[in-house]
């Protein structure tokens, strides 16, 4: 029976984590710098009370 080897060390889970954190830091990092920190603030806070 031939032993079965991995190529890869990292598992496919903590890449797609990583990608998905990676974006949502330069979609942040993008509305920060179009729309200014007050407004950009205001947006998120409006945002998060909308949810609860």
């Amino acid at each position: 029976m031939p032993a079965t080897v991995s190529s890869s060390t990292m598992p496919w889970a903590a890449i797609l984590a990583a990608i998905v954190a990676g974006l949502l830091i330069a979609g942040t990092g993008g509305l920060w710098a179009y729309f200014g920190t007050a407004v950009f603030f205001e947006m998120v806070r409006t945002g998060w009370m909308a949810c609860f």
